[in-house]
């Protein structure tokens, strides 16, 4: 491997650990130049194009890679030509080939290679029973590689995304999704069904709220089982909007006296403590601080904004001091990102824009200037944000990579997204 990307593996590893303001360091342009390409005998071309494609969406959005759309002749079991490859400043060749099995299997073969080394570096064979699932194929395969040098982690592409869909009138539907909303499965339906929640890191089981019932109810879902359980009712509303790290306790907003509260709910013990008594409006309680501390939002200032409380103490902390409508948030560790109603500006009308705050510092750092940015999760490594964007009329999952100032947009081709979690 060349002295360049070394330097780009120790830059890489280096974003989080300078300090709480989570600071953009501008990486060196040489980014490794990576040509995704189909082998010359591939036997199934139609999805060997759908996954090239994904793999070199899954590896620009990284934010590790500079990709080529090129294509070359290559056979896979033959070893890459290496000196033409090299004549065009290659440094890494992904050769990959798809085959369909007699079952009806996707089985996806790939071969990199580090041109500077002239060698072969990675050999691997990923397969899936259905072919819907080929998007996973293409994530599986870009982690691989990402692997290879070491990059940062990208293993949240493997991961579902799951989402409320609204349809029609008091009609939505649950839904997973991978990231680039290519494979997509209804699991929840009939009804309204909204502000689905993943109960556990292994994503067996999700919380959605459904109003099919006499009252808002809180249903806990296995997703391969499809087992579903009964968690609480309450009058006006309910919703689970965070679960904390062993998964033995969930944040609830509830409004069984007409004004929303939060609420911590211990699931062994089948307790619910009241943490917020404001006569007015508290929603949306995020764990934060290893699960010392809850990120709300309150209309205590008149107008919604993010506040802060120790869980079993009595103050209330105001954490924003930007913005007039910020009525929503999400946490990782000591950060917060916030969405903040800004009116009519130089970039759109009516726009909601995402801001990123520290609870250890005065940094603040705008991530979008355009439409309606709502919803915005961390990713369970910190350094990509998942929200929804409406812009224009349309309904879109986004995705921002926080170190790296980019920002990626899937549309919801049907639909429109209400909620959204990964």
């Amino acid at each position: 491997m060349t002295r360049v990307l070394f330097l780009f593996i120790f830059i890489c590893n280096s974003l989080f650990a300078i300090d709480a303001t989570m600071e953009i360091v501008k990486k060196s342009t040489n980014l490794p130049l990576l040509l995704v390409n189909i082998a010359t005998d591939c036997t199934n071309v139609k999805y060997a194009k759908k996954i090239k494609k994904t793999i070199s969406q899954d590896l620009a959005v990284s934010g590790h890679f500079d990709i080529i759309d090129k294509d070359v002749r290559s056979f896979y079991n033959e070893k890459a030509d290496i000196v033409k490859l090299r004549e065009n400043n290659i440094d890494l060749f992904l050769n990959i080939n798809v085959e369909e099995s007699s079952f009806g299997s996707l089985i996806l073969y790939i071969k990199l290679y580090d041109i500077n080394s002239d060698s072969l570096v990675l050999n691997k064979t990923f397969s899936t029973s259905k072919k819907q699932r080929h998007p996973f194929l293409s994530h599986r395969a870009s982690i691989a590689v990402n692997n290879y040098l070491n990059a940062p982690p990208i293993d949240w592409m493997d991961k579902f995304v799951i989402f409320s869909r609204y349809k029609n009138a008091k009609q939505s539907e649950i839904v997973i999704s991978d990231y680039t909303l290519t494979f997509q499965k209804v699991v929840i339906k009939g009804g309204l069904n909204i502000f689905p929640k993943w109960a556990d890191k292994s994503q067996e089981s999700f919380y959605y709220t459904t109003y099919n019932n006499i009252l808002p109810t809180l249903m806990r879902a296995n997703l391969y089982s499809g087992k579903q359980e009964k968690i609480l009712s309450s009058d006006g509303m309910i919703v689970c909007s965070d679960v904390n790290s062993d998964g033995s306790k969930i944040l609830l907003t509830m409004a069984p006296n007409s004004q929303p509260d939060i609420y911590l709910y211990d699931l062994n013990k089948k307790v619910k403590t009241r943490l917020t008594r404001y006569k007015g409006i508290d929603v949306g309680g995020s764990f934060v601080e290893n699960d010392k501390k809850v990120v709300f939002v309150s209309d205590r200032l008149k107008y919604p904004n993010i506040f802060a409380k120790k869980i079993g103490a009595r103050g209330i902390e105001r954490l924003v001091y930007h913005g007039r409508n910020n009525s929503s948030c999400t946490t990782y560790k000591s950060y917060i990102v916030y969405t903040s109603r800004e009116g009519d500006n130089e970039f759109s009308k009516d726009s909601f824009n995402l801001y990123l705050i520290s609870t250890k510092s005065d940094f603040i750092r705008r991530l979008t200037t355009t439409g309606k940015n709502q919803f915005p999760k961390f990713s369970s490594d910190g350094e990509s944000i998942l929200f929804t964007k409406t812009y224009e009329g349309k309904s879109s999952l986004g995705i921002i990579r926080i170190n790296y100032n980019k920002s990626f947009l899937f549309p919801l081709k049907i639909g429109r997204l209400q909620s959204i979690d990964w």
